[in-house]
């Protein structure tokens, strides 16, 4: 299997993560792509232009993380990090969504602040980051949930949690959100999160 990725993506690292989980990090072949540099790279794999994408032995293609941690868990882990069926696999769902979103409000707000001052909106910066917040909240209040055995909605908050203090200052705050510090700190001791830390 070949995964078309960036090394500091979290939507990739949630992918990589879930990967040797499973048990198939060493199965991937992994081939970096720069999607804005390069999109003929990506584009015949993802008509939208995202990583990760994933291209099965059988040429076929899976995109984006969801899905493709999904086919992972579901392939290779017999469903342990996502319940086949029932309300425990909606509340994975549901916190998994929670992850994203989080992840996509931070990476509105860097690229916005990429842009030249002049032409920066803060308005739109404030939006984000209020979303960004409230979902930071609503997890510090049901943190005692996220205690137990691993499954794709923590991984994909403690991905969030892994990303978001190195690109958005507002994020790094212990002292608002403790408990989610106390967990993500021992959660990145797991060596599929120690061995998939981004490096800036």
């Amino acid at each position: 299997m070949e995964l078309k990725y960036g090394p500091l993506s979290p939507y990739v690292r949630k992918v990589m993560v879930v990967a040797h989980e499973v048990g198939v990090a060493d199965r991937l072949t992994l081939t970096v792509v720069k999607t804005r540099e390069s999109p003929q790279d990506i584009v015949p794999f993802n008509p939208l232009g995202k990583i990760p994408a994933l291209v099965r032995d059988d040429g076929s293609v899976l995109y984006d993380s969801p899905v493709i941690c999904e086919y992972l868990d579901t392939a290779f882990g017999k469903s342990k990090l996502l319940p086949a069926s029932g309300d425990a696999r909606f509340a994975v769902l549901t916190r998994a969504a929670l992850a994203d979103g989080l992840l996509d409000a931070g990476i509105l707000v860097r690229h916005e602040r990429l842009r030249p001052a002049q032409q920066q909106s803060q308005e739109w910066i404030g939006w984000q980051l209020g979303k960004l917040f409230a979902g930071l909240d609503a997890l510090e209040h049901e943190a005692q949930a996220l205690e137990g055995d691993l499954d794709l909605g923590k991984i994909g908050v403690g991905c969030a949690l892994g990303y978001l203090p190195l690109r958005i200052a507002e994020a790094n705050d212990a002292t608002r959100w403790p408990r989610l510090a106390r967990w993500s700190a021992k959660l990145f001791e797991r060596p599929s999160f120690a061995r998939t830390m981004p490096k800036l």
